[in-house]
């Protein structure tokens, strides 16, 4: 039987440029049972993929800070934004930049979290967020301050109790230390071949094919379960 499906966007339907491959839009249009998107991006990126792949709004955003699902029709936020603009600020006072420009559409649409350019430096922010209390996530795309306790994962279980479907039901496909909590909860959980170390330690298996042919490569072995 297939299982539902969740899946993150960056690193895994997307190629090497960050583009989304449109051969991952009709696997996702049909495959049989609930899938959920779960990503890093702010919450307008997986409702308009939702959207635009012609499926139900079933959604994680901001590495689990915010979360909808269209059969309830329920969005709920879970982070202390305030905290993460704190530790921006604090990062900007020390003469750093976000690295987004100044029109900034990267964190404009965030409730949760905030996100800073990879190309910034790294341990300053690290230090600022640790003295917020703030988790720190490197997802490969950027950096994420976020709230301690909120994940992919936790996200992802209280969607499915919503959806009421075991979290232990769904297959996920990932690339990033950001999926790891998730590939914690899931029944299986798959890496694609270019998926960070965390990733690629918390899940049960690990693709041949790197990025969205990894995720077409790993949605044949979840149809075999």
């Amino acid at each position: 039987m297939t299982p539902p499906l969740a899946v993150d966007i960056d690193g895994t339907l997307t190629d090497g440029t960050g583009a989304l491959d449109p051969r991952v839009m009709t696997p996702l249009r049909e495959w049989p049972e609930p899938v959920v998107v779960a990503t890093g991006k702010a919450l307008p990126y997986p409702v308009a993929l939702c959207h635009f792949v012609g499926i139900p709004t079933r959604v994680v955003a901001e590495n689990g800070g915010a979360a909808y699902l269209e059969d309830d029709d329920e969005l709920v936020f879970v982070g202390d934004r305030e905290a993460a603009q704190r530790v921006v600020d604090a990062y900007r006072e020390r003469g750093y930049d976000l690295g987004y420009g100044d029109v900034d559409l990267t964190n404009r649409w965030r409730e949760t979290e905030l996100a800073v350019s990879l190309d910034q430096p790294l341990e300053p922010l690290r230090e600022l967020a640790a003295a917020e209390g703030m988790n720190l996530f490197d997802t490969g795309y950027a950096y994420h301050v976020t709230s301690p306790g909120v994940d992919k994962g936790t996200a992802l279980e209280a969607i499915c109790d919503r959806l009421d479907r075991s979290v232990e039901e769904f297959a996920m496909v990932g690339d990033s230390e950001n999926d790891a909590a998730a590939f914690e909860r899931v029944g299986h959980s798959y890496a694609v071949a270019n998926a960070d170390d965390a990733a690629k330690a918390t899940a049960d298996f690990e693709t041949e094919a790197s990025y969205a042919d990894g995720f077409l490569e790993a949605l044949d072995a979840i149809r075999s379960l």
